[in-house]
């Protein structure tokens, strides 16, 4: 029977980074159409109205998203380090754990997410016509968050172990079961976005179950036994140690991220718009260096525990040429076709000049999240999330948003501007960063 686990601390450095990254940028390519669902099916079987409701709820579930996902990317770097040093009994409990608490994070976001779901619909301005069905939107995903949890945490698991292929299959599965519910609950039985909600939660309940099922057949590292779920104080810590630092770094990121789209609601709806079809084709564009840094910190956890520094060091500039290479693309066709991109999404003149604009100074970032995304990814593989935490805060809070509101309310630089504040940021957490590896030598002779 073929072992799941995969060890990254043999063999060629390129050969390791691309088998991990392509399934990442796989799976995180059926996520971005995965969450695209909704929005279509609601939009072909509902009003503006609906639509507006999806939209909003999953602009505020992002963020519980984000939250999650930095947890369980805090279990993929100690599950990477533990599996790299052949600690195998440290490896499970850690896997045990890791999923207990899941479970107690999860009741803890859903008993938040019922309190203050009506506050934040609020401050996001949710029309009134959509207020409702948003709601349901909100509270229905939110209490399916153990779902959510389990899902993400079985892949983030598996990449721990250096396998980034089955991940994809299971977010495979929950894509099409999510169609299908969709489909169902929303065109045949009517439900509007609560419909779509309840589509959402269960795909990835059953994506979930059956995950566990298949690992319990297969030759896994981990038995799913009552046994193995017992809680030791020494793991939570540490789990909650790297985990909650990614997951403050995350929460902070779309916080920020709905921070930029109100100023660009504050110019126009032309600019509005421009700024939201731009932020749809980042997705896209991050996809590359997103996985290339995913696969880079587990190689980083597993080569760290098996104390080979050297090895996760070259890792690191591999990753960043990589990423480099995959940016220049996207690069390339924003400064020289910007319209085709536009055009894509049906935008009238007005958006695709104020999105051409926009392209101008935002497309910059894209070569330089080459390089910052990298970076953490190293980073979080050594463990230093509290750092990367602190710097990701820096950049887009401390930096990102304030250029953005004197380029735009101070200077009257307009799209132009605002563009302008993701690279700065970029180049400030980049700079950071290198000033300190360099000071506590996490490298040798790397930059």
């Amino acid at each position: 029977m073929k072992q799941i686990e995969q060890d990254l601390t043999e063999g060629s450095i390129y050969k390791s980074l691309i088998s991990f990254s392509i399934p990442f940028i796989i799976a995180n390519l059926i996520q971005a159409l995965y969450g695209t669902a909704d929005l279509l099916v609601v939009g072909l079987f509902t009003d503006t109205a609906g639509l507006s409701s999806v939209a909003v709820g999953t602009q505020v579930m992002q963020i519980v998203n984000g939250l999650i996902t930095g947890l369980t990317m805090g279990g993929t770097i100690l599950i990477g380090q533990y599996y790299g040093a052949k600690k195998n009994k440290d490896t499970s409990e850690t896997i045990g754990n890791m999923l207990c608490l899941g479970v107690f994070v999860s009741l803890l976001i859903t008993g938040l997410m019922l309190l203050i779901t009506k506050p934040l619909l609020n401050i996001l301005r949710t029309p009134t016509e959509a207020y409702i069905d948003a709601m349901k939107y909100v509270i229905i995903c939110s209490s399916g968050v153990v779902f959510i949890t389990g899902y993400n945490s079985i892949s983030a698991i598996l990449r721990g172990l250096g396998d980034s292929k089955r991940p994809v299959y299971f977010i495979a599965i929950a894509c099409v079961f999510n169609i299908v519910l969709d489909l169902t609950f929303v065109g045949l039985f009517d439900m509007r976005a609560a419909g779509a909600a309840l589509a959402t939660v269960l795909s990835q309940g059953i994506s979930m179950v059956l995950a566990i099922v298949y690992l319990s057949r297969r030759k896994f590292i981990f038995e799913f036994k009552k046994e193995n779920f017992i809680i030791k104080k020494d793991k939570i810590l540490t789990l909650l140690k790297v985990g909650a630092p990614l997951s403050l770094q995350e929460v902070l990121l779309w916080a920020s991220f709905l921070v930029i789209a109100g100023i660009a609601n504050s110019m126009g709806v032309a600019e509005s718009a421009a700024v939201g079809i731009v932020a749809k084709f980042e997705v896209f564009s991050m996809l590359p260096p997103m996985a290339i840094s995913y696969a880079l910190a587990a190689l980083t956890a597993q080569n760290v525990g098996a104390n080979k520094p050297e090895r996760a060091a070259k890792a690191l500039k591999i990753s960043i040429l990589m990423s480099f290479i995959c940016s220049l693309f996207f690069l390339a066709w924003t400064q020289l076709h910007p319209q085709s991109i536009m055009g894509i999404f049906k935008a009238d003149s007005d958006v695709i000049k104020s999105g051409s604009l926009y392209f101008k100074t935002y497309s910059i970032d894209f070569m330089l999240v080459a390089i910052k995304f990298n970076l953490n990814g190293y980073l979080n593989g050594c463990g230093k999330t509290n750092f990367t935490m602190i710097n990701g805060t820096l950049s887009s809070i401390l930096v990102r948003i304030p250029v953005a509101f004197l380029m735009v309310l101070v200077l009257q630089k307009g799209l132009i501007g605002l563009g302008l504040s993701a690279p700065i940021a970029s180049v400030t957490s980049i700079t950071v960063s290198i000033i300190y590896m360099k000071i506590n030598k996490l490298k040798e002779n790397l930059i």
